[in-house]
């Protein structure tokens, strides 16, 4: 007699990886950014998770990013990474680099990174941990993770909380006014791309001289 299971068909891996990134950009498309909506669909361990939160941009772009935080940040620079774990990642393969890095981010498994962790609710823009001391990061990256003027506006709150000055902003073309009007930032020439193409035009914003242009 067969074992029961035979009759299962069994998914190809290269079947169960389309199936993962299927669901990933699905949550991307529906901003379903919860820890929740991702391990429901993890089918590999944290570390290939992790990889796959390079879904946010190209490697290229996540590159080019970190690399521009750097300079903005300067020698010994503090540099804060908002919804942007692609670009956190980025910075932490250049380690023993002369700068220090925080990545604040909803989802609760970038907690492995210890005290650089902060988990980050936008609906609660303020709400950060009494370390965390305002104006105290030399350049925020922020990739909100909606597409809407409430998002925009409440991660606005925490960019100017945390930075010095210098802003790097990664989002939509659609909020280019909005974005100038909260945070004076003004469109770069370069254009972030993602790994998957995403339905909308997605763009940098900068309030400083910065090699995007």
């Amino acid at each position: 007699k067969m074992d029961d299971d035979d009759d299962i068909p069994q998914l190809s891996s290269h079947t169960l990886a389309a199936l993962q990134e299927f669901y990933l950009e699905q949550q991307q498309r529906e901003g379903m950014k919860t820890s929740q909506g991702f391990n429901q669909y993890s089918i590999g361990s944290i570390e290939e998770d992790w990889q796959l939160s390079q879904f946010w941009y190209s490697d290229e772009t996540a590159s080019r990013l970190a690399k521009e935080a750097v300079l903005a940040a300067g020698k010994g620079g503090r540099i804060a990474c908002v919804s942007a774990p692609s670009v956190y990642q980025k910075l932490k393969e250049q380690d023993g680099e002369d700068f220090s890095v925080c990545i604040l981010e909803y989802d609760r498994r970038f907690s492995v990174y210890g005290e650089e962790f902060i988990f980050y609710d936008y609906n609660h823009p303020l709400d950060l941990p009494e370390n965390l001391l305002p104006h105290s990061f030399d350049i925020v990256i922020a990739d909100p993770p909606y597409l809407s003027e409430e998002c925009l506006e409440k991660t606005a709150e925490t960019i100017k909380y945390l930075t010095k000055g210098k802003i790097l902003l990664c989002t939509g073309a659609v909020m280019e006014e909005q974005a100038a009007k909260l945070l004076g930032v003004k469109m770069c020439k370069f254009i972030p791309k993602h790994s998957r193409n995403l339905a909308n035009e997605f763009r940098c914003y900068v309030n400083y001289d910065s090699g995007l242009d």
